[in-house]
């Protein structure tokens, strides 16, 4: 049993990392890491095109890369001054499509673009522009959804359909534009291309199959083969439902 109370964290004992020395191949040399302080911190997550509603009743389609999930909750991370959070806070229904690789050119066709109007002094300043049908503009289409009003995107491979559970900003922030928001959606619908369905079964998806667009430090990344077998493999998906 423990007593609650905090305790300091231990001492680091894991061993340096090591390298093969270039000037032999019989030497070895340890790895050392050096102190950076970069501005941001995106070491690569799936892009994307999160799809919003505002009170009436018109979406928007903004690309985003603050994402990941815990079961079937997606946790959304965004500005404050964005009109998809705008619309989160307001209705707090979404549908999280994820665009593959080949899609790439349609994703960047939204960069830089906002369904703010007028644009936020901060996003007018580094070049976003005003944009209210963002599917056009990409040259994507819009589908209904199933369990909320935002609508999906008929090219994206998989659509979840999400409804807000909770809102917040960051600690020790204020709500409003300068804030950076945590959205936690429950995923009430998954629609999925039939070719990336796993052959054989009815829910799973084949990762050789699907090609998720990576976003790593601002720039566009798809998926290589598999490296290696995972032993996390060995555990049947449906033990995690």
């Amino acid at each position: 049993m423990t007593s609650g109370i905090r305790q300091p964290p231990r001492p680091c004992t894991a061993r340096l990392s090591w390298a093969r020395d270039p000037r032999g191949p019989d030497r070895e040399q340890p790895v050392h890491h050096t102190r950076i302080d970069p501005a941001i911190l995106y070491f690569g997550t799936p892009v994307v095109l999160l799809s919003t509603i505002d009170e009436d009743g018109v979406t928007n389609t903004a690309p985003m890369s603050s994402v990941f999930w815990l079961g079937h909750t997606a946790v959304l991370g965004m500005g404050g001054r964005s009109q998809t959070a705008k619309n989160l806070l307001a209705t707090g229904e979404c549908v999280i499509n994820l665009p593959s690789a080949p899609l790439v050119s349609a994703v960047d066709a939204l960069a830089l673009t906002t369904g703010r109007d007028p644009v936020p002094a901060g996003k007018e300043g580094v070049g976003y522009r005003h944009v209210s049908d963002k599917l056009a503009a990409s040259g994507l289409h819009g589908q209904p959804g199933d369990t909320v009003r935002a609508e999906r995107i008929e090219e994206c491979p998989v659509n979840l359909e999400a409804v807000v559970a909770s809102a917040r900003t960051l600690a020790g922030q204020e709500p409003g534009d300068d804030a950076m928001f945590l959205f936690e959606a429950e995923v009430s619908r998954v629609h999925v291309h039939e070719d990336i369905r796993a052959a054989g079964t009815a829910n799973r998806i084949d990762p050789d199959r699907w090609r998720p667009l990576i976003m790593s430090f601002q720039r566009f990344y798809g998926l290589a083969g598999e490296l290696r077998p995972s032993r996390l493999a060995t555990i049947d998906e449906g033990w995690y439902r």
